[in-house]
């Protein structure tokens, strides 16, 4: 939500959601539009994340022939093998993939030979599937959302967006006039009508759960 705030051309956004996705499915992304992505898939038994990393050192094109890296897919459960053959989600172009059923008591991924660890310029340890990098935003706190926005789009509308704003939306509450205005001036509330209901986000007067 505060991605359509930001930045009301979809094309040009990181972060996406689509709460009806398909019948009993909903849909998270990320591009960021240099090769990068990543896909959340929420169905009725839990959430199934694919990720690519086009640097990582288990890139299928680093393989010969291009191939996604052994045991990176060989586990995903049938719970959601509607994600593997997903076009959208160009499974071919796979670095690492999550999943968790309700019910679990943590995060699982398949039994990967990881190569050799490289260091970054720095003397880091490079992340070898990319998800390291990835995930980090997903940590549920405002700060993070914030310096990200804050350096992706500097001068433009990132400099009015407040940890203030940011927490509004990371609560939930519904979206005002007035919060709208105060992040991009130049955008109605009325013009993401189509965002809020294609996002699921609450509108003000909404009954609650």
């Amino acid at each position: 939500m505060l991605d359509a705030i930001l930045s009301p051309e979809w094309e040009y956004r990181y972060y996406s959601f689509n709460v009806k996705w398909a019948p009993e499915e909903q849909m998270g992304s990320m591009r960021n539009g240099s090769g990068d992505d990543l896909f959340a898939l929420f169905n009725a038994h839990g959430c199934f994340i694919k990720g690519f990393d086009h640097e990582a050192l288990m890139s299928p094109y680093g393989r010969q022939p291009k191939a996604v890296w052994p045991g990176v897919l060989d586990a995903v459960p049938k719970a959601f093998e509607r994600g593997l053959s997903e076009p959208a989600f160009a499974m071919e172009d796979t670095t690492f993939c999550i999943w968790r059923q309700y019910g679990d008591e943590q995060w699982h991924r398949g039994v990967i030979e990881f190569p050799p660890p490289k260091l970054r310029f720095d003397g880091a340890p490079l992340d070898p599937d990319g998800s390291g990098d990835l995930l980090s935003p997903y940590d549920g706190n405002p700060v993070t959302y914030l310096a990200w926005a804050i350096y992706r789009f500097g001068g433009l509308t990132g400099e009015n967006l407040t940890l203030e704003h940011v927490q509004h939306v990371y609560d939930h509450k519904p979206l005002t006039a007035e919060l709208v205005r105060e992040i991009n001036p130049e955008l109605p509330l009325g013009d993401l009508d189509g965002d809020i209901e294609e996002i699921g986000y609450p509108r003000r007067g909404a009954k609650k759960d």
